[in-house]
């Protein structure tokens, strides 16, 4: 609906004007669009490059991870540009990751290389990420990990906090908001989240050794704040030849 609504708005014809769709979709995709599992989305066992084509009167629709296409985007026209090896971070719902080695995207056995939001961090967590398994990335540095992290924080403490005030709808963006202005509960919310992924992105960098990190998500509007946590805990931890 909203690619048939933008044709209509620039006014071209869906046949005559359109070489193809193409698809972001956040999960392992398979080489001809098969998904198994997208665990935010709920998706099990189905093509949804397939089901997008039937729907667009069968132009061609390619697909692939919604993190891979990203860092791909990046790696042409955005902060990736000129880089040889790159990986892409989304911070978002969850944590995606894309990852370009010598100019090609890395994709793995069954699509899923770059799955980094399901490495595992707190082998103590007690509750469970919606791949099953306990104590990812995701779970802490995701924004709504990050949220998690901020409830769990203003439960753990009776000291004074402007994330009170939110209530239940706090958001990531609170959290970095409060941040900012110095709020410690906030400060320690985001301390903690950002080191534990500046130490997961320096086990990445010992395996992968890029050219650069680039974070994007919803996340990185946060902006400078997030990129300052991220460092020292990253250069604490990074092997040496890979620190910058």
């Amino acid at each position: 609906a909203s690619i048939r609504k933008k044709l209509d708005e620039k006014g071209l014809d869906l046949k005559k004007d359109v070489a193809g769709a193409g698809m972001g979709v956040p999960g392992p995709v398979m080489p001809d669009g098969y998904v198994e599992v997208c665990v935010n989305l709920g998706w099990r066992d189905l093509n949804p490059q397939e089901e997008l084509s039937r729907l667009l009167d069968g132009i061609p629709v390619k697909s692939g991870n919604d993190a891979n296409v990203a860092a791909l985007g990046e790696n042409w026209m955005g902060s990736g540009k000129g880089y040889n090896s790159i990986v892409m971070v989304t911070l978002g719902t969850g944590i995606g990751g894309g990852i370009i080695i010598d100019g090609n995207i890395l994709t793995g056995a069954n699509g899923a290389a770059g799955e980094i939001g399901h490495i595992v961090v707190n082998e103590q967590e007690i509750e469970a990420c919606n791949c099953g398994h306990y104590g990812c990335i995701e779970q802490y540095a995701s924004a709504t990990g990050i949220v998690r992290m901020a409830k769990r924080a203003l439960a753990g403490t009776s000291e004074d906090s402007k994330l009170r005030t939110f209530g239940e709808a706090v958001s990531a963006k609170d959290v970095f908001d409060c941040a900012r202005a110095g709020d410690k509960v906030a400060c320690d919310v985001v301390d903690q989240v950002c080191g534990m992924l500046g130490a997961t992105l320096a086990k990445i960098g010992c395996v992968v050794n890029p050219d650069a990190f680039i974070i994007g998500g919803g996340v990185s509007r946060a902006g400078q704040i997030l990129i300052d946590a991220l460092q020292e805990p990253f250069k604490a931890q990074v092997f040496h030849a890979c620190k910058d």
